[in-house]
């Protein structure tokens, strides 16, 4: 299987006042096409820095990131931010919507910054919507939906330029158990039935089930890999 992700030695460092701190040690991986990975271990382990410098939110301090072919990690910050756009759909803990705005129109904000007509990008966010179990909800603004109906917004309006990579950050941790297994549910459905790749931070070992493959850090190392069972 061709790796969409390809990291080699990769380090991320942190000024703290006076003294430096390296939070990744020299890490190697490769994520497959189409793979689904849970990225586990404790609190300060390096996780979410892993899952920013994969998703080009960061940059590293040394080492390689190559996604799809492309090394991001010599992208300046404005050819960074293009590729961001066309490439990575971002899935967060809470939900980032604009509460002002419909859930159609949050789902459209992405394609904001593309040359799609008005017309165009009401009928990908709608899409995009009846995909994730929300086409009668559009015209609703984030307080009037529950929590795992809001997460289901944001799902759409990640995938809504059709990107081949997912970054989730914790993206269950602010719902119910019920709410939660629909949401991994969802991402499942969208790795192996739309072939999207999906990196996934959770401190929880039941999300983590839902993944295809599962990493564990510890202290800035990565210290085990898992093939869960199908």
């Amino acid at each position: 299987m061709t790796a969409l992700v390809s990291i080699r030695n990769l380090t991320k460092t942190y000024q703290r006042g006076p003294e430096k701190v390296e939070v990744l040690h020299g890490i190697d991986l490769e994520i497959p096409d189409g793979d689904f990975v849970s990225l586990m271990g404790p609190s300060g382990s390096g996780k979410t820095t892993l899952l920013n410098l994969i998703g080009g939110l960061d940059s590293p301090s040394g080492g390689e990131i190559e996604v799809e072919g492309e090394r991001i990690d010599r992208m300046s910050g404005g050819q960074l931010s293009n590729w961001r756009s066309q490439n990575v759909g971002y899935v967060f803990q809470f939900y980032n919507l604009m509460p002002t705005l419909t859930a159609q129109k949050n789902v459209e904000l992405p394609l904001l910054l593309t040359r799609l007509s008005a017309a165009d990008r009401k009928r990908r966010a709608e899409i995009a919507l009846q995909l994730v179990g929300l086409a009668d909800r559009g015209k609703h603004k984030p307080n009037e939906l529950s929590g795992g109906q809001q997460q289901r917004v944001a799902i759409a309006r990640a995938i809504v330029s059709d990107p081949r990579l997912l970054i989730c950050d914790e993206p269950t941790g602010d719902l119910d158990r019920q709410s939660a297994e629909e949401i991994l549910g969802l991402l499942q459905l969208l790795n192996r039935e739309h072939g999207k790749t999906i990196v996934m931070v959770t401190h929880d070992p039941k999300a983590a089930e839902y993944a295809t493959h599962s990493l564990h850090l510890d202290k800035g190392t990565l210290v085990e890999q898992v093939r869960n069972v199908a």
